[in-house]
């Protein structure tokens, strides 16, 4: 969240130049896209590097800066992610209770969703930046509108989020470890354990993450969250990654990587949500230090940076960000892409333990990369199953790559489009989610892997279409 400066080397204060512009959204229509390229060399900007590397690197973005071509120039050639930075809260997307208004979040999904681009969804719950009528509710009445809210927006943009912050900000700074005082809080204390609940319910497919600030290192905050987290974990509760803001000052804790690793031993993904670092003689330093910590972590899975330029940014003079108002790359974007490019992919394509074939289970049949071709726009098929290379699917992070080449499907693909292949690029077209039924999922559509008519004979065409988990979506390793 960008409504508090989160570092306890940092004063805390409210975010009203981030509030300001939501007043400002309904006012921009039509709209430039938001759009990631992919025409730069691999390894040459931060969200070709990171893709390179099984990973991906986002920006925070407001609707109210599309219209800035210097902020879309530096957003749509730097960035394979983005996240909303207020559209999507609660206050923005039930402004009256029962009355929902997902205009601005659905118009940043959808330039993303067009342009290759994943994004992460910010935020269902949260203490702050409640609407008014949720402020005046307390005990069972704001549980249930907390529960439905949370149902509600998740079933909205279901199959479109990659990465859903459920719960923001629950626990207390301090040295005991224990949750906020919070209305929220004061419906219980399964409360988080609720909104995870309904959150898996209305979208299956989308990583639910915990999201909270000054956790950057083993402290009493950040073990609070652990505990919970190994706690839910054992009980079966559904949560799938951890995300630690990082509102850095002018150092960063000793044991920033070991406390990411020891979140993601307990077999949870963990995400850098919100970078920012007060500028100084240490700021490309600290932002290396972060960029080589998620890359040495193999359930690190991304980075977000929480705005585009310095004059974006919710920090003011502190000047946090990797480009000047101008556009210019700073000393500390070149140490970032330097610790990039350096990075080795932790998660590379090896062979799965379990065959790294996908036999549909309505026809027992495999994918298969019809004729053996590796050129790009190759049509997927069922087959019978066998060795050979167009049919051995290595996951590399979300990528499924055969032959040298990924699968996908072309940007913002329609219902019924067929599966094929294509160069790897690292969009969101060209990464796919296993979910717990057996379907794999589109991370740009949301659509899953589907054989055309349930057919199950030689050569029947595999596409995307609207997933319903029927046989003939579901795979499993062979």
């Amino acid at each position: 969240m960008r409504d508090i400066a989160h570092s306890s080397s940092l004063p805390r204060r409210r975010r009203t130049k981030a509030i300001l512009p939501l007043l400002l959204a309904a006012l921009v229509a039509g709209g430039m896209a938001l759009v990631f390229t992919g025409t730069a060399s691999a390894g040459t900007t931060l969200g070709a590097s990171a893709a390179e590397k099984g990973r991906y690197y986002g920006a925070a973005v407001g609707t109210y800066k599309f219209g800035d071509s210097t902020y879309m120039s530096v957003l749509n050639r730097e960035f394979n992610s983005l996240v909303a930075e207020n559209e999507m809260k609660w206050d923005a997307t039930e402004p009256q209770r029962g009355s929902f208004n997902y205009g601005a979040g659905d118009r940043i999904v959808s330039h993303a969703r067009a342009n290759g681009m994943s994004v992460r969804g910010h935020a269902l719950l949260w203490h702050a930046q409640q609407p008014g009528w949720a402020q005046g509710l307390s005990g069972s009445d704001l549980r249930n509108a907390a529960i439905n809210h949370v149902t509600q927006v998740a079933t909205h943009f279901r199959g479109q989020i990659y990465a859903w912050d459920v719960v923001n900000e629950a626990f207390a700074d301090g040295g005991g470890g224990g949750r906020r005082d919070s209305n929220l809080q004061r419906t219980g204390n399964d409360w988080i354990e609720a909104a995870f609940r309904a959150a898996r319910n209305a979208d299956p497919g989308a990583k639910l993450c915990y999201n909270d600030y000054n956790t950057d290192g083993v402290n009493a905050k950040s073990t609070g969250i652990y505990n919970m987290v190994r706690d839910f974990k054992s009980r079966g509760v559904p949560i799938d990654c951890v995300g630690f803001q990082s509102h850095l000052g002018t150092s960063i804790a000793g044991d920033y990587q070991a406390n990411l690793q020891r979140f993601a031993d307990l077999g949870v993904d963990v995400q850098i949500t919100e970078l920012d670092v007060t500028q100084g003689g240490n700021q490309a330093n600290i932002y290396a230090t972060v960029t080589r910590a998620c890359l040495a972590v193999s359930r690190c899975t991304g980075i977000t940076v929480w705005g585009v330029r310095d004059c974006d940014s919710w920090r003011g003079s502190d000047n946090a960000l990797l480009f000047e108002c101008s556009g210019n790359k700073k000393a500390a974007y070149n140490a970032v892409l330097d610790a990039l490019n350096a990075g080795t992919n932790p998660n590379p394509t090896t062979p799965n333990p379990s065959g790294n074939r996908l036999r549909n289970e309505a026809s027992g049949r495999c994918l298969d990369v019809n004729g053996a071709s590796s050129a790009n726009g190759a049509q997927t098929i069922i087959w019978d199953c066998h060795s050979n290379a167009n049919q051995q699917f290595t996951q590399n992070g979300r990528a499924l790559q055969v032959m040298g080449k990924c699968l996908e499907i072309p940007a913002n693909a329609a219902a019924g489009t067929r599966v094929q292949i294509w160069d790897c690029g690292g969009g969101a077209n060209q990464q796919w989610v296993f979910n717990s039924n057996g379907t794999i999922s589109n991370a740009q559509t949301g659509q899953c892997l589907d054989v055309n008519g349930a057919a199950t004979a030689n050569g029947s065409t595999v596409i995307v279409w609207s997933c319903h988990g029927g046989t003939n979506q579901r795979w499993a390793r062979a």
